[in-house]
């Protein structure tokens, strides 16, 4: 047994250290397939916030690297294992510990799962916004870790909008509190907004504290279109950021998804579907019906061949079940390498075609999910398993495509994290002061370098 897991399980419960290679081998990875990886030494399933500190603390006293774990559903390698570390998982830390119904805010460990927050605060009438696509199974402090967005963040904003403090353990074992309850405060620096999108490398998330909003009050209205081409839909969305509205929803599935999932559900698809759009609205009453309408005639202006609207929620689900089931949908064709470049939104019609430029000169299929009414893209790459030349291939392509975001005034990462398949491009995005900056903060508050090294920022400078 190596001596790290020997050192855990004299201060742990005896059921929360584990060296069994089954497991080690479950937990060494996201689900970036793409990403390197290593063994881990042990695994820790916390329980407690007394837990964690332990793990950390025997950490720091053997100079052994901590990665910590929510769900495991990133998908650029933020959570993936360094060779001899101590994998710490928050996944038993589940529990919602308090909803303030009047001052609309929940503090939730940081284990609970997205959707399970959002049923539990629904029950008492009010709405936690963030939706990422995983929102089933990730986690609240894998959401905070990454800064989450979603589908709904175009007009309500991302996780760190909705972040008002948590607790953490620094790398030393020690706990620090940070935040607010209160709708306003601005006393010292903003350690909370810091700790939001760190990866695990400042500290490590047990608990948070998240502003809730009103479930009522929204009417929900969904507009679908179906273009000929890529390059319409991105016209279209164009067109509906111009005329000033913000949907609560825009989002963008190409031809090889909808194919893809066409085939695995059995539906049938318009002739020459090459792109879907799907917008919500949910301004209540005569003002949502205005936006509907005027999103279904930008849609038909920009070359819709059909359109359609809804307002029963059942309906609304079917029409996005496309947008749910692309991802599951490309994965049966083979291993996915998953982009998440932002670019601004009036480049996405050209970042779209950038896409199809790269992918035909690569020779790879490329599908492109996107949250459109952010610019907010993610091309998806598919190369066969066991073709290793298909998957270089794959690999240029993502480069390409990172280089082609930056030149159009775009950001390697909307919502993924850095991980560890964006370095070089954060690299590349980040000036040498600011990455001076970053390793500054960094050395602050983990000076022997053992909380998820190698992650979130480029090392060098």
């Amino acid at each position: 047994m190596p001596p790290i897991a020997e050192a855990l399980r004299a201060v742990l419960p005896p059921d929360a250290v584990t060296t069994e290679r089954e497991t080690l081998d479950q937990l060494s990875h996201d689900d970036a397939e793409w990403a390197d990886f290593g063994r881990p030494a042990a695994a820790v399933f916390a329980s407690s916030l007394e837990d964690v500190v332990a793990t950390v603390a025997a950490a720091a006293a053997h100079g052994v690297a901590v990665v910590p774990r929510g769900a495991g559903t990133g998908l650029s390698g933020g959570a993936n294992a360094i060779e001899g570390c101590i994998v710490l998982s928050l996944e038993r830390m589940n529990r919602v510990l308090k909803v303030d119904t009047a001052e609309r805010y929940a503090v939730v460990e940081a284990g609970v799962l997205n959707d399970d927050l959002r049923q539990h605060v629904a029950a008492q009438g009010l709405w936690y916004p963030p939706d990422p696509a995983s929102q089933a199974i990730s986690t609240i402090g894998g959401n905070v870790a990454t800064n989450a967005g979603g589908i709904c963040c175009v007009k309500y904003g991302v996780t760190r909008d909705y972040v008002l403090g948590m607790t953490v353990v620094l790398a030393d074992g020690t706990v620090a509190r940070l935040g607010r309850t209160t709708a306003k405060g601005v006393t010292g620096y903003d350690l909370t907004g810091l700790f939001v999108g760190s990866e695990g490398t400042l500290g490590v998330i047990v608990d948070v504290t998240v502003k809730l909003r009103p479930l009522g009050g929204r009417e929900e209205r969904a507009v679908v279109g179906y273009f000929g081409t890529l390059a319409d839909a991105g016209r279209a969305v164009s067109a509906v950021t111009a005329a000033g509205i913000v949907p609560s929803a825009l989002e963008l599935i190409d031809r090889t998804c909808l194919h893809a999932v066409a085939r695995w559900q059995g539906w049938l698809l318009p002739e020459a579907a090459g792109a879907l759009l799907l917008a919500k609205v949910d301004e209540p009453g005569a003002r949502g019906e205005q936006l509907a309408a005027e999103i279904e005639g930008l849609f038909r202006r920009a070359g819709g061949s059909r359109v359609e609207r809804a307002v029963d929620p059942a309906e609304i689900d079917r029409l996005f079940a496309a947008r749910r089931l692309a991802y599951p949908a490309l994965e049966r064709l083979g291993p996915v390498l998953t982009e998440d470049v932002c670019v601004p939104r009036g480049a996405v019609p050209e970042m779209l075609a950038r896409i199809e430029a790269t992918a035909a000169e690569a020779d790879v299929v490329i599908a492109n999910i996107a949250h459109a009414g952010d610019g907010n893209l993610h091309p998806l790459i598919i190369a066969p398993e066991g073709d290793d030349a298909a998957r270089s291939r794959a690999k240029r392509a993502f480069d390409r495509i990172v280089d082609d975001c930056r030149a159009l005034g775009g950001t390697v990462t909307g919502e993924h994290g850095v991980g560890l398949l964006k370095l070089p491009g954060a690299a590349e995005e980040l000036s040498p002061v600011v990455r001076r900056m970053h390793h500054a903060i960094k050395h602050a508050l983990d000076p022997a370098g053992i909380l998820n090294p190698g992650k979130a920022f480029p090392n060098g400078d």
